[in-house]
């Protein structure tokens, strides 16, 4: 009878739906999915070190069961392709909350990934684990540290797995700094990273610009990268932005910000980010970090690692071939690899080990991204957007940068100031009551 069971439990497919069918959700998740429908999970698992499980995971079978996003015609461009590929045409659904029409005609979902704008990535989360679904999700989790701390919360009461897309780990240069050099270099002192985008990004791209900031957009990439080197929580930051490209746009939102945050472990690090990089810039994005330490130091760069071309008309380029590459297979197909489909199958993996083997969250916590990870980012980015438009305000009145932020036992405290100086209450105002 257990034998029974076991094989029923095994043969019914993990069932998948993705929220958000845009630049990253239409392509990186999607296509991966479609990897795991066609040929299931093992081929992938000794990429990310996880090939113990091996014999265990490959006999699970995966379905991207639905698809959704705010228009239709989004939806069934992204079903289309899907189908193109695996043979199987998803269930599609559409609107400004669409998630809500999906988890109800799906109650047997497993996960949902979830590829939607920065500032609507809580709401779909939160009404996948009140249903007791598991959830991917793009970074940046949430943009305010209440909504991280409620998904955690909530995920915590239905036992559910909440991972964090947050592929610059398991980059291979990112993947030697950890275990090997940041080890060689001694304390780290101070260091640097940065993330560029192109300008059509920001201009054409994505409509919700005017509700993000290119560092909430992309600067938990370098946050989480530096949480996961040193497992050291945020003490203090301070942040400035500047609007002068965009606006010339018709488009009222930071061209860039740069955001100084200092550690619990003396070191101190300065995040740059922008999305107006013109077009001819030779490639997708330009990116990179350095650390320096008290015995030596360590550069990446990850928009130039030694490959370059260029051809008539179409000028010097590079191109990033660890992110995710095509291989051929005998049958015309391309399998899809690289470091962006193994973060989403660290992802998979924690949730099938909850999911069919009756492991606990915390049993699986160390081997993806969780939501307690993502709230030292969704801390970072909060304050830093606090601190950076008052920077912004004072700067444009004449009376400089003067404001910072601090995370303690006692919350997270923005001081300004600049109050002082008017006379008025709260120089030293808290916006979270709880340690971070």
């Amino acid at each position: 009878m257990l034998l029974m069971r076991t094989h029923k439990i095994m043969s019914q497919p993990i069932k998948i739906a993705l929220v958000g069918v845009g630049m990253f959700g239409g392509d990186v998740h999607a296509r991966t999915y479609a990897d795991l429908q066609r040929f299931g999970i093992g081929g992938q698992l000794a990429r990310i070190g996880l090939d113990a499980w091996t014999r265990d995971l490959a006999p699970l079978h995966f379905e991207l069961t639905a698809i959704a996003a705010r228009t239709e015609k989004s939806a069934v461009k992204a079903a289309t392709q899907f189908h193109d590929s695996t043979g199987h045409r998803p269930l599609i659904f559409h609107g400004d909350e669409p998630w809500l029409e999906l988890l109800d005609a799906v109650p047997d979902l497993d996960i949902l990934a979830v590829a939607t704008p920065d500032h609507l990535h809580t709401q779909p989360i939160l009404a996948a684990l009140a249903r007791g679904v598991h959830v991917i999700t793009e970074k940046p989790m949430c943009l305010s540290i209440h909504e991280a701390d409620t998904i955690i919360e909530l995920a915590a009461q239905k036992k559910c797995i909440v991972a964090v897309d947050m592929h610059k780990r398991y980059d291979p240069d990112h993947l030697r700094i950890r275990h090997d050099i940041q080890h060689r270099i001694g304390t780290p002192l101070y260091g640097s990273a940065y993330l560029e985008e192109p300008l059509e990004v920001s201009a054409s791209t994505f409509k919700w610009v005017e509700s993000s900031d290119p560092f909430s957009y992309v600067g938990p990439h370098w946050t989480d990268l530096i949480w996961h080197y040193y497992r050291s929580k945020p003490v203090a930051l301070t942040a400035v932005g500047q609007k002068r490209r965009l606006i010339r746009d018709n488009i009222d939102a930071y061209d860039a910000v740069q955001v100084r945050v200092d550690y619990a472990n003396g070191m101190s690090i300065h995040f740059h980010n922008n999305w107006i990089t013109p077009s001819d810039f030779e490639g997708p994005v330009n990116q990179g970090h350095e650390i320096v330490g008290t015995d030596g130091k360590v550069e990446s760069d990850q928009q130039y690692r030694g490959f370059r071309f260029w051809n008539q008309g179409g000028g010097s380029r590079t191109s990033n071939n660890h992110f995710t590459r095509d291989i051929p297979r005998p049958d015309g197909s391309s399998a899809y690899l690289g470091y962006g489909v193994d973060s989403l199958t660290a992802c998979v993996a924690a949730i099938c080990r909850v999911a069919r083997f009756n492991d606990s969250p915390s049993d699986v916590a160390t081997i993806y991204p969780t939501a307690a990870d993502a709230r030292i980012s969704t801390a970072i980015i909060h304050a830093a957007a606090i601190v950076r438009d008052l920077n912004f305000k004072y700067l444009n009145e004449g009376k400089g940068t003067p404001v910072t932020a601090r995370f303690g036992d006692d919350g997270i405290t923005i001081i300004d100031p600049t109050r002082a100086e008017q006379g008025l209450e709260h120089v030293f105002q808290r916006i979270y009551s709880l340690p971070l």
